[in-house]
Parts: structure tokens; sequence; C-alpha cells
């Protein structure tokens, strides 16, 4: 049978773009996402990077609920050792009650971004190293029907049982997410080499809950679709280059495509390059769809959420749009 499609948006700022180009694009995005039947549209935290402009997740995620009347909206995902989990669950408790029945909370252990900026972030400074296990805990506590962190309370945020997702790339998520019976989000778009192990032990690991009675689990790609695979390729530059960039500690706004990517990449590069993104979908629609279902026989996820890292705004619309038709053609092996 066929299985939900949803977008992870990193509110790209793109060469020659501003942040408030984003915004706009992101709103977009999510509208054109819930008329072509996705499941949902995720942003993700992202500090001090001038090529993303989600780092306030919570307050863009009231722009992306306004824009639309449906679609699931949540976090892909909130860094919780940068908050107070009394912080986070009073932010998406107040989108919870703006937009009942379409939130979700992705939560990652990563600070998203670079160690001066955690820093100035000012969450743990001095205190226990990880305390992430407990972080989550004490959200579920604050989300619950009957508060379980008292005296102090969440409201908004109390009774909302806003479902809490772990996002990682590794397996201690994955163990983590199975012993607290929650659905899991492997990072495969950009972290592939631990996919199938992680994917594994969290099925073999899972533990029921009263959020979730069995195993669900999502993975990353990112995604290219374009009338022909050529064209596809082309802008699907601009991720590569900006691959490269990472690699290089460049921070630079989200790279325009290239005719020729050897201009803009060192042929040294080009294996890191390859390996990180050897799930990407990259193609015309037919090609895509048989890379789709590869993916899904690979894996058996339960869902997939795509990134779109095209520069080009009108070309990621048409790309969600594509993507949508080869969706369909895919099936669960």
């Amino acid at each position: 049978m066929s299985i939900p499609f949803s977008i992870l948006d990193l509110a790209p700022i793109g060469e020659g773009q501003s942040v408030a180009d984003a915004i706009q694009n992101s709103k977009a995005l999510a509208q054109c996402a819930e008329a072509n039947g996705y499941q949902r549209v995720w942003l993700a935290e992202h500090h001090g990077m001038r090529g993303i402009a989600s780092a306030a997740t919570a307050v863009m995620l009231g722009a992306i609920g306004e824009a639309t009347s449906k679609i699931r909206i949540g976090s892909g995902g909130v860094m919780l050792p940068n908050h107070a989990p009394l912080v986070i669950a009073e932010q998406f408790g107040t989108l919870a009650e703006m937009f009942p029945g379409r939130v979700d909370l992705g939560l990652g252990r990563a600070p998203g971004t670079d160690m001066a900026t955690a820093r100035a972030l000012r969450r743990n400074l001095g205190g226990p190293v990880d305390t992430y296990a407990d972080d989550v805990e004490e959200l579920q506590g604050y989300l619950a029907d009957e508060n379980k962190i008292k005296p102090i309370m969440a409201m908004p945020g109390q009774g909302t049982n806003i479902p809490i997702w772990l996002l990682g790339s590794s397996l201690y998520s994955a163990q983590l997410a199975a012993h607290m019976g929650l659905p899991f989000s492997f990072a495969s778009h950009f972290a592939p080499d631990m996919l199938l192990e992680a994917l594994n032990v969290y099925r073999a690991n899972f533990r029921p809950s009263e959020q979730l009675d069995k195993p669900y689990v999502s993975a990353g790609v990112m995604a290219s679709v374009a009338e022909t695979d050529e064209e596809a390729k082309y802008h699907f530059t601009s991720a590569q280059i900006k691959f490269a960039h990472l690699r290089r500690n460049a921070n630079r706004p989200f790279p325009k495509p290239v005719a020729d990517l050897q201009s803009a990449v060192a042929a040294a590069e080009m294996p890191m390059i390859n390996q990180t993104l050897r799930y990407a979908m990259v193609g015309s629609p037919t090609t895509v769809e048989h890379r789709l279902a590869q993916f899904i026989e690979l894996t058996d996820v339960d869902e997939i959420i795509i990134s779109f890292p095209l520069h080009d705004p009108q070309v990621r619309l048409q790309a969600v749009e594509l993507m949508a038709g080869a969706s369909l053609m895919a099936k669960q092996a």
C-alpha cells in the first residue's frame, strides 16, 4: 500500500534572497504540500547559519499554520538541549491551541549550531553533560492531561498531549525512542551511514506506550524532481555545493545551481558528498518513482520525509508537485 510522504523545510535563504523571502517561500511550500496531499510539514531549528531562516522554529510554525488549514505542522526538530522543557511545552502548547490536532513536536539532541552559538543560547552551562532523556520525560509531563511536574504548570501546554517524535542520526536516539515508545525519524538525508542499523535497533527494542502501541518510523531523503533527469541534476548542484561549504566551514547563503559542478566543488570533495547524499531522489518523476520504491523496499519505513534543497522557489514548488505524483506510484514492498 502507499505510505505517507511529508516535507522537512529548512527555510532556505538563497543567494540573492532575504530572510523575509525565505519566510514567504516556506509559507508557499506548505500550501503547495497541503494541496498535493503531503502528511506534514516540519521545520528544523538551526542557529547562526546564513542559509537557514528557521531558528525561531515555533514562531515560524505559527506562520505556517496560519497559511494552511489541515496539513500537520511541526518541528523536525527542536533541539531540546538548547531549551528548558517548560519553554518548549508552552510554545508548542500555544501552537496546539491555535491549530488543534495538527501539531507535532519532533525533538533532536544536537545543538544545531557551533559551540560558541550553543554557549550563547545559555543552556546547561556548567551543568550535567547530557540530560536529554530526562528533558524529554519532563516535557511529556508538562503536556499530559494531568500535570506530572507539580507544582510547575505549562499553560498553555497541559492537556494538549502533542505527539512527540525523537529524531536522530545514530543508535542513541533509536534506542531512546524505542525505550520511551515514541515514533522515530532517522536523518538519512544527511547522515545515512547508520540508517538500517538504527531502524533495526528501534524496532527490536520498541516498548508500547500511551502514545504509540507499535513502532512507527520515518526516514529523511533529499529530492530534486524535474521534467528531465538533466534538469533535476542541475538544480541539485545547489545541495552539493552547500555540503562542500559545510565541509569547509564556509557559512554562506544557500547557493545557486551551476552548470559545471567542478567549477564550485573540488574533485576530492565529491566522494564525501556522494556518500552523504546517496539516498537523494534526483531525476524525472519516472526516475524518482523507481528510486522511491527501492528506498521503501530497503527500509520498510512507515513514512518518508523529504527536503527539497533547491534555490529557485518556483522550481521547488514544481518539485513538490512532481514528487507527489511519483509518490503515488511508489508502493510499500
